[in-house]
């Protein structure tokens, strides 16, 4: 009989480990999904492919987290934690395919422990195991910083996930489809807010101007393809993410115009050796963010939330 009294009474784990809050009662995220991949795939791309688009929205995710309490306004603070969530929610997909894909990629934590492989690449990789691009994990910044973040990852990945949406893995398809919708609002809403400061204030304005220059560096990391995003585009299971650059730069120069702003050219980070975010090789930004995200799930590693 549940107690109505007690609020965490739902919430503690019948077999418990006397910690609220702690549970088993999520169900598999892949369920009811056809997960069976097409012969000529590469599975270990396959797992690679969705760990890089996993982390990208893992990362952006808890970016946007940070905001909670923090934004400029209520209503704003809902909608930047209602479009972390959405990502959080692509997240677990992609990273729950690659574990189903290849499960050589999932950390080993012990014999007993109960966590799901997606917890288990979110919270017990190290910083050079991550795949996502340098872009997710850009600091926030100020507001016009994490718009002009969010104005460009959600015009990529939307341009990325419309194609993906006939992609011939009927997980990635069905991940896509549902994302679209998702990433859809994420950058309209990102557009508004880019013009409503760049056609604001003088100081709105230079705000934008700055924040573009902050992330513009950024952007040629998306189209940088790896061999993983090569081998499935041929094989028609991914893109080939110099494919959607020509769309992406469409919308950029579209909502830069609407929004009176300079477009930003020029400079780029580069490699080091050849390795960037895709190959493990991180700003210092990741390391603070993982530290914190991953703090309560590597103190108890036995825990199942």
């Amino acid at each position: 009989m549940t107690d109505h009294d007690n609020a965490y009474e739902g919430l503690v784990d019948e077999d418990s480990h006397g910690q609220w809050a702690f549970g088993t009662s999520f169900d598999d995220p892949l369920a009811g999904v056809d997960t069976t991949v097409p012969g000529d795939v590469d599975l270990a791309a396959l797992a690679g492919y969705c760990l890089m688009l996993g982390d990208d929205a893992l990362i952006s995710s808890q970016r946007l987290a940070e905001w909670s309490t923090r934004a400029p306004e209520l209503e704003e603070e809902v909608a930047l934690a209602n479009v972390g969530l959405d990502l959080l929610g692509q997240a677990r997909l992609l990273l729950a395919r690659a574990a189903a894909a290849d499960e050589s990629v999932v950390p080993f934590i012990s014999d007993t422990s109960p966590i799901p492989a997606e917890d288990a690449l979110a919270f017990f990789r190290d910083e050079n195991q991550f795949r996502n691009t340098r872009l997710a994990e850009l600091g926030n910044g100020d507001f016009a910083q994490s718009i002009t973040r969010m104005l460009v990852f959600s015009t990529w990945r939307l341009a990325l996930f419309d194609r993906l949406r006939t992609s011939r893995d009927p997980v990635l398809a069905a991940v896509a489809v549902k994302g679209v919708k998702e990433l859809t609002y994420h950058r309209d809403y990102a557009a508004r807010w880019a013009v409503t400061l760049g056609c604001g204030t003088a100081e709105s304005k230079s705000r934008m101007e700055a924040a573009l220059a902050h992330v513009w560096p950024y952007v040629e990391e998306l189209f940088t393809p790896t061999t993983e995003e090569l081998a499935l585009a041929a094989v028609g299971v991914g893109v080939d993410p110099r494919d959607v650059r020509a769309e992406f730069d469409s919308v950029l120069e579209q909502v830069v115009h609407a929004a009176e702003l300079t477009a930003p050219t020029g400079r780029t980070v580069g490699t080091v050796g050849g390795r960037a975010g895709r190959q493990g090789l991180h700003t210092e930004a990741l390391g603070l963010l993982l530290a914190e995200m991953q703090s309560v799930a590597r103190a108890h590693p036995e825990g199942v939330w």
